[in-house]
């Protein structure tokens, strides 16, 4: 297949998608189903080489798209198009209906997790100095931001919570080293002034 013929592909999968898409994913759209088994035959230098080439196929779509109102990302999950955060203020126009706003007791406890993760409910009730509403704990696992990810071994085994990869994909980021810094938080009246966070986990 041509090169141009093999970006075409890429671009019309990416832009159906409805979720990111794995490298791997990608580069299984390349496979000849007939010559299947001599490819799985090849070493680990030829199928590093095959995503190699399928990922700078994606870096080129990337630049192709760099002047348009979507851009080509890579997130946590896999590739994926989406709009430019310029385009933000069209998008509002044709909402009917509000965009989901969360309390600000959700947002610091969100914040707690992001910032200082793995940690257990007891550990948000101490940093924030109040007792953690089991809504706002329900309402962010719901939305696919936050999960139980183990236990800590301590009487009663409580739970461990983090933040998850649909967090960073629903954010545009691909790590959580990305997270804003407090303080722009603090400025959007997202978190009381006083709640200290400590450091951003790596």
């Amino acid at each position: 297949m041509k090169i141009d013929e093999a970006k075409k592909v890429l671009e019309a999968v990416l832009l159906c998608a409805q979720q990111p898409l794995p490298l791997d994913d990608l580069v299984r759209l390349f496979v000849d189903t007939d010559d299947l088994f001599v490819r799985q035959k090849k070493d680990a230098v030829s199928s590093s080489m095959t995503a190699q080439r399928c990922r700078q196929l994606l870096y080129d779509l990337q630049y192709d798209w760099s002047d348009r109102g979507l851009e080509l990302v890579c997130l946590p999950d896999g590739w994926r198009f989406q709009s430019r955060s310029e385009m933000k203020p069209y998008f509002d126009r044709l909402r009917q209906e509000k965009p989901l706003r969360y309390s600000r007791a959700t947002m610091e406890i969100l914040a707690v997790i992001a910032y200082s993760q793995p940690v257990t409910r007891g550990d948000i009730e101490q940093i924030r100095g109040v007792a953690v509403n089991t809504q706002s704990i329900r309402t962010l696992e719901e939305r696919g931001w936050i999960e139980v990810i183990g236990h800590r071994e301590a009487p009663g085994r409580p739970a461990l919570f983090a933040t998850t990869s649909q967090f960073l994909d629903d954010l545009g980021l691909q790590s959580l080293q990305e997270l804003p810094p407090l303080e722009e938080l603090r400025e959007a009246d997202l978190l009381q002034p006083e709640l200290d966070l400590g450091q951003k986990t790596e």
